[in-house]
């Protein structure tokens, strides 16, 4: 399953030449792994209520061309692999004619909100698991 967010750039997200500001990328993939969740019926404010967070463990990016001030760019999401205690992302992002922009691997792992210790998602997140591990 593939979850697709679009953006328009904005002249914030840009430097002088137009150009989109490299950690910028990372707040678009951030967009896109919370929209995925959304896409599967799951909201990540509900996990963090319940005490669980997903931070970022590693990336793996590839800036293959610049993005430009003005243009549509979609953020596309996918799960890579997913273990009982990691979940890797696919992402990609590509502006409207297809042009890829980035690729990324993402590394989430879920922890425990007060301890910022591991949690096995297949324990404590069961709902979640099995639609990961079933996609």
């Amino acid at each position: 399953m593939k979850s697709i967010r679009e953006i328009e750039v904005r002249y914030s997200e840009t430097d002088q030449m137009g150009v989109v500001y490299h950690s910028n990328y990372l707040v678009w993939m951030e967009i896109g792994r919370t929209n995925f969740l959304k896409d599967v019926g799951f909201d990540m404010m509900d996990f963090e209520k319940d005490g669980y967070l997903f931070p970022v463990y590693s990336m793996d990016i590839k800036f293959l061309s610049p993005a430009r001030y003005g243009e549509k760019i979609r953020v596309e999401t996918e799960v890579y692999k997913c273990t009982k205690i990691k979940t890797i992302y696919k992402q990609t992002i590509l502006n409207d004619r297809d042009e890829v922009k980035v690729s990324a691997f993402v590394t989430i792992v879920c922890v425990d909100k007060e301890k910022f210790s591991p949690v096995r998602m297949d324990s404590k997140l069961q709902k979640l698991y099995d639609v990961y591990s079933n996609l």
